[in-house]
């Protein structure tokens, strides 16, 4: 009775592990995956990404150079960056693009807004083949919602490095302090500038337009 037993808890395990495969695929749960992006201020990128759906969380931090544990004080040859840890099943990499470029001025190469010089610089960090491919579709599909040549756009695409994240009252600053946070985005124009650069879809992930 007990062996009788014991094979129909397992047969009933069994069953409950391949119904639970069936309901919830291993795609829709190993999903979680990460980008880099710079643009500008890390507190503005941060504070508009992480407020997409799907987004786990946002970081800022330093990236792009070489030089080991930057500093808000000295980050030589890095970018201010944020990292975005994303859920695949509910956001996709080209939607998060979307969100990406529509926050920053894309014709600027030296800086963002009112932030000028080489850790303010527009950049992509692709982390695989299939992030370099998108990558560079959405340059190309920016390009045309912006009626301009590829060679307009000043956001560099680069292979992604190590990820150095910022001194902790960098994180959540917009959050922790907004009066300071609002002050600082207003009198460095960067909605006003947005809205010039991408009219009605500036701050969204509405489909690319052409």
């Amino acid at each position: 009775m007990n062996q009788k037993c014991f094979k129909f808890k397992k047969l009933i395990s069994v069953f409950a592990l391949v119904a639970f495969c069936l309901c919830f695929p291993l795609s829709a749960i190993a999903s979680s995956e990460q980008a880099i992006f710079a643009g500008g201020c890390f507190w503005c990128l941060e504070h508009d990404l992480e407020s997409l759906k799907g987004i786990t969380s946002v970081e800022s931090g330093y990236s792009g150079g070489d030089l080991p544990n930057p500093t808000y004080r000295n980050h030589a040859g890095h970018q201010e960056v944020v990292e975005v840890t994303y859920e695949s099943n509910k956001i996709s990499f080209d939607k998060l693009l979307r969100g990406y470029w529509r926050n920053i001025d894309p014709f600027d190469s030296r800086g963002q807004f009112c932030d000028r010089g080489e850790s303010y610089k527009p950049a992509i960090f692709f982390m695989n083949e299939n992030q370099l491919y998108e990558a560079e579709v959405s340059l190309e599909k920016a390009a045309i919602e912006l009626s301009v040549e590829k060679g307009e756009i000043g956001v560099g695409i680069y292979p992604a490095k190590t990820f150095w994240v910022a001194e902790d009252y960098h994180q959540d600053f917009a959050k922790n302090n907004k009066i300071k946070y609002n002050f600082y985005r207003k009198s460095c124009g960067r909605d006003k500038r947005l809205d010039n650069v991408w009219g009605k879809n500036s701050r969204t992930t509405k489909e690319w337009q052409s």
